[in-house]
């Protein structure tokens, strides 16, 4: 349903937005670790403190009605970056296959250059939709999980099971708010929103 982006407060200094600077922050660390023989695990287990916070400063903004425009850009930007570091850093690794990561990075930056482009020259954004934040959710989930497994560590079978099975309904979910927001920017567009 097309809809414009709700207001948010001007506020940067908040809690929610410092936790979503401290994703961003930790994303070189998680990166380094698992790119790093003999570090592997560290790595995945900090992407995974990474991924396990990607709702938290989300609740935390509505709950303490500390929603603000730069956390709306903030929060998905931090989300985005993380799974692509991540990736990057598996695919390097040779423990998650490429045409696997090709699906997530693609469709990234088509919204990535389609979505930046809109909010700098239109102004149009839109509100980002629970299906894309359980498919990045997923993804977070299953990237690692499939790298664990080729890396063999503990429970490696179920931790490839695991890992495939999220990442399959992630990836689907993954395109489907894909269309979504094409369809909310378009309306959105269409009526003027921005």
């Amino acid at each position: 349903m097309a809809r414009a982006p709700s207001k948010g407060s001007s506020a940067i200094l908040t809690l929610p937005n410092a936790i979503s600077f401290a994703r961003i922050l930790l994303i070189p660390v998680f990166t380094g670790l698992i790119i790093n023989r003999g570090t592997e695990l560290a790595g995945l287990l900090v992407f995974g403190a990474v991924a396990s916070t990607d709702w938290v400063d989300g609740v935390i903004a509505r709950r303490t009605g500390s929603v603000t425009e730069l956390g709306k850009i903030l929060d998905p930007t931090a989300d985005r970056l993380a799974v692509a570091a991540g990736l990057v850093a598996v695919l390097i690794r040779g423990v998650f296959p490429l045409w696997a990561a090709l699906l997530i990075l693609v469709r990234d930056a088509a919204v990535l250059i389609v979505g930046t482009a809109l909010m700098l020259t239109r102004r149009v954004r839109v509100d980002v939709r629970f299906v894309g934040k359980s498919a990045t959710f997923g993804l977070m989930l299953g990237v690692p999980l499939v790298a664990w497994g080729n890396l063999g560590f503990a429970f490696e079978h179920a931790a490839l099971a695991l890992g495939w099975t999220c990442y399959a309904v992630a990836i689907v979910e993954y395109y489907v708010a894909a269309a979504l927001y094409a369809g909310d920017l378009r309306r959105a567009l269409s009526s003027g929103v921005g």
